[in-house]
């Protein structure tokens, strides 16, 4: 059986939706799965060991372009698919599995898709996990009523390279003489989802007396944070932080947070990374809740705080004061990174 899979443009969902591909596998070892994703993910799904070819998808995010669409799907008749699964919710996401003629089209109820999808589930909110909702589409949908039915489900896990890890070790620099804790202070959902700077800076003074060594992760947009935290510190300090934010490939960042035994993330696709990748997490959650998209690891510290306002799931805090955020405290994070340290 040959699968074609619509896949998400997001970096945590994207690592989440391999536990689709690894349901597929599990009930047809068989199956060939290609996905079709923006440029960006070919690294991400080339460390999938289910996906068999990742497929550049040419257009933007917000790009209707039907034209495109349909000369698109009109080459992929040829690789013949017999079944197309579409992970986005929008209508021009399932425009090219239907413009390709694939048989038997699945997802779930969205943006006016009747039509475009023949397997068409309505019951999405019946399971409570992002991992639910994909893993669901693998099964006949008589057989998928909510989140009791989905048991031994299975969590991403990117493969790593140790030659590409080490030459990227090499390249920035990193020793292994000190425990490496990663941090993330970045969320691309906005900033009612990333801890403050301040905060990030004394966890990351306090690791470093400790004795450990700090690299901060992230993309370009989050350099700015990150050169502040690093600035914030002492200067006989600052040999121990290492700020790889908007310096790493994609790949890079997945190899070197696989050398962190322990990642302290916001609610981000970096922390989705970390967790497929084998580190212990402390996992930090402000506008959102991990009910919906925990960090799948086997060790995990997740931390929030219990106002009343939260979860909000706002880009943006619209009381203005943040406290679901700047009184989740330091210390409490590096009472978590202890917990973790014993593990």
């Amino acid at each position: 059986m040959k699968i074609l899979i619509i896949g998400p443009s997001w970096v945590g969902d994207m690592v989440m939706s391999q536990c689709l591909y690894t349901e597929i596998k599990k009930l047809n070892p068989e199956a060939i799965i290609d996905v079709m994703a923006p440029g960006w993910c070919k690294p991400v799904l080339e460390r999938m060991p289910e996906v068999n070819q990742a497929l550049e998808m040419p257009l933007g995010h917000g790009d209707l372009n039907l034209l495109a669409r349909y000369q698109l799907g009109k080459i992929l008749r040829d690789d013949q698919y017999d079944h197309a699964y579409v992970l986005p919710n929008s209508a021009k996401s399932a425009l090219v599995p239907f413009f390709a003629k694939i048989p038997v089209r699945t997802g779930w109820k969205g943006e006016m898709r009747y039509g475009l999808l023949n397997d068409l589930r309505n019951n999405k909110k019946a399971f409570n996990l992002m991992i639910e909702r994909y893993i669901a589409l693998a099964h006949p949908a008589r057989n998928m009523t909510g989140s009791g039915c989905l048991t031994k489900m299975p969590n991403p896990k990117l493969t790593i390279d140790p030659v590409a890890q080490k030459e990227a070790l090499n390249k920035f620099g990193l020793s292994s003489g000190r425990v490496a804790i990663g941090l993330c202070p970045g969320a691309e959902f906005g900033p009612a989802k990333r801890w403050p700077e301040q905060h990030f800076a004394v966890t990351a003074k306090t690791l470093i007396e400790q004795g450990h060594q700090v690299w901060l992760f992230g993309s370009a947009k989050d350099r700015e944070v990150t050169d502040k935290i690093k600035n914030s510190l002492p200067a006989e300090l600052q040999a121990f932080c290492h700020n790889l934010a908007g310096n790493t490939s994609l790949i890079e960042a997945i190899d070197l947070l696989a050398a962190c035994k322990i990642v302290v993330s916001n609610d981000s696709g970096l922390m989705h990374v970390s967790a497929a990748v084998g580190c212990h997490i402390v996992a930090l959650y402000g506008s959102t809740t991990p009910s919906y998209t925990p960090p799948l690891a086997e060790h995990v510290e997740v931390l929030h705080t219990d106002i009343s306002c939260r979860p909000c799931f706002k880009r943006e805090c619209p009381l203005g004061h943040l406290k679901c955020l700047t009184e989740l405290t330091p210390d409490l994070v590096i009472n978590a990174i202890d917990k973790l340290q014993k593990v």
